[in-house]
């Protein structure tokens, strides 16, 4: 059996050309050995797979290449790779800068790479300073970590700091589709697409998630059968439930869910999945941003189809409910019936089925003559192009009848003076006191009505048992204010007087019934109202202690005589 050679060892660049996405850090590091510019100190920075520990060795053999050497030569005598997270003391730190005076044999410098240099102690970190600050002539560090935050301010001025990005899921599958063709795998798009977005910027994630597809599916790597073997969701997924949410079908929604629960997909994860597949389809509804969308281009078209059938304002609400699940799945106690809950919303946005249809309806003759109603005259409008007529009822509304034959409307007989507002705002609500108030006035026939002669105590007992019949029906503030003031009566004028305006103005708005009540009562529709506003009767109330005794001086002068015979203090 032969030895089988992982796809990240044996497709390990050997030249800065070699190297995926770091162009930027690439150039510059062969400018800066051209020119004999290369500072002794270099921090290789970035997350992991993107190609720091590859780009140190290709710069440590390239310093000590000439023209006449060999290409297959390694230069291994003048590179050092030290593992910090293994050699992080005091004393491998000393050691280090003990071989640091030797000189090379070989080449002109002794090239050292710390990997992981993030885990080297303070103490290292400090006996480290001064080496890393002037080594000898033909001594270069280059180190590398993936948390820079974790390093030192002193070490991080004394290196020339190069940031490694991510590796961008396009350049990955670009790779991956070179490799394959290298070893004669035939690969769909689509599939190292996946695998390129599974491996999130590292490129040696991806050679790896390669190398295990491949031994699952073989020479045919398809799209199917990375979905399968790395469980993941595939866009076809997402495809189907948004055209379900579409379409308002909440039933196959649920069931599709439950589904993919059943093959052991986290919900959270596909919420989240769902999301994206949102925001995907919004980047397609511009033709700047379609850019932004990174998939194969079988799967782009599918995109660009979909789009079209939604439009932003749903897309807009998709993603806000689909992130809100997102933010609230870890601390729901219920999260199935969380995101089951989202997708039913999701699923409604475009749903109208329940609405009131707004649309004017024509009110058929046979209605009319179903209930046994006389039709009465119809007549027809003026403008000839309009072919509708209209039955004119005693009311002066008008109802619209289909075809020639007469509209039938009932009899109904309105007396315009009991005619009512509408109840629904508070402009109306008054409207429809003061038609209350007129109607004292024009619906009752005044020579018909009583006229009794009333008396101070007769008005006085049917004011105060109104005031007790609404307070026991809870109308407890009016109560209070009609027993704040007394009626006093000067023939048919009922005077009141209150302290201020807004006791008035909640009497007036309250007068009808009151007044029916002592017209009824005092059989004398002759009685009317009037409240005057008087600020100078306010009641004072007595706050401090020396207003308490004031007030009390007023009731019995005694309280004085009585505090200067003992020496009484307030």
């Amino acid at each position: 059996m032969e030895h089988f050679v992982v796809s990240a060892r044996k497709y390990r660049p050997q030249t800065f050309k070699d190297v995926v996405g770091q162009q930027a850090i690439t150039n510059t590091l062969l400018n800066a050995i051209e020119n004999n510019h290369l500072a002794q100190a270099l921090l290789f920075t970035g997350p992991r797979g993107v190609g720091k520990t590859t780009c140190a060795r290709i710069l440590a053999k390239m310093i000590n290449s000439d023209g006449n050497t060999n290409e297959d030569e390694d230069f291994a005598f003048n590179i050092f790779e030290l593992d910090a997270a293994s050699n992080n003391s005091v004393d491998d730190i000393r050691n280090l800068t003990d071989q640091v005076r030797i000189p090379p044999q070989v080449g002109k410098y002794k090239v050292y790479i710390i990997d992981e240099v993030h885990m080297l102690s303070q103490a290292a970190f400090n006996a480290f300073l001064k080496t890393l600050e002037e080594p000898p002539k033909h001594c270069i560090f280059i180190l590398a970590t993936t948390e820079k935050h974790k390093i030192i301010p002193t070490i991080l001025s004394r290196c020339q700091i190069f940031d490694f990005k991510r590796i961008t899921v396009r350049d990955a599958k670009e790779y991956l589709k070179y490799i394959a063709q290298e070893q004669d795998i035939n690969a769909e798009d689509d599939a190292l697409h996946i695998i390129a977005q599974k491996a999130d910027g590292a490129m040696r994630d991806a050679l790896s998630i390669f190398d295990r597809v491949v031994s699952f599916s073989g020479k045919n790597l398809t799209r199917q059968a990375v979905t399968e073997n790395l469980n993941v969701l595939d866009y076809e997924t997402y495809f189907e439930s948004t055209d379900l949410i579409l379409e308002n079908k909440i039933p196959d929604l649920l069931v599709q869910f439950n589904t993919i629960l059943a093959k052991g997909f986290d919900g959270h994860h596909y919420i989240a999945g769902l999301a994206s597949h949102f925001r995907d389809l919004m980047v397609c509804k511009n033709q700047a941003t379609i850019e932004l969308l990174e998939v194969g281009e079988e799967t782009k078209q599918k995109y660009v189809s979909q789009c079209l059938k939604t439009t932003n304002a749903f897309l807009m609400k998709g993603i806000q409910l689909a992130n809100d699940c997102d933010l609230k799945y870890k601390t729901s106690k219920n999260q199935r019936l969380l995101v089951e809950l989202t997708l039913m919303q999701l699923a409604s946005i475009t749903f109208d089925g329940e609405k009131k249809n707004s649309r004017h309806f024509i009110i058929p003759p046979s209605y009319f003559k179903a209930k046994g109603i006389t039709p009465i005259a119809v007549k027809k409008t003026e403008n000839k192009n309009d072919s509708t007529e209209k039955s004119i009822s005693n009311t002066g509304k008008t109802i619209i009848a289909s075809g020639a034959e007469p509209a039938v409307v009932p009899k109904i007989s309105i007396d315009n003076a009991k005619k009512s507002t509408s109840g629904l705002s508070l402009k109306s609500i008054r409207k429809k006191k003061e038609h209350q108030i007129r109607q004292l006035d024009v619906v009752v026939d005044e020579e018909d009505l009583p006229k009794e002669h009333v008396e101070q105590e007769d008005l006085t007992k049917a004011w105060n048992a109104y005031a007790t019949s609404i307070s026991k029906k809870g109308e407890k503030i009016l109560a209070s204010i009609l027993q704040m003031a007394e009626p006093k009566l000067e023939g048919t004028t009922i005077h009141l007087t209150y302290s201020n305006n807004t006791n008035k103005i909640e009497l007036e708005r309250a007068q009808y019934p009151l007044m029916v009540h002592l017209k009824k009562t005092l059989k004398n529709y002759d009685l009317h109202l009037d409240i005057t506003v008087n600020e100078e009767i306010a009641k004072k109330y007595a706050f401090t202690p020396q207003e308490k005794y004031e007030k009390l001086k007023e009731k019995n002068p005694n309280i004085e005589l009585l505090k200067k015979a003992f020496g009484l203090d307030i």
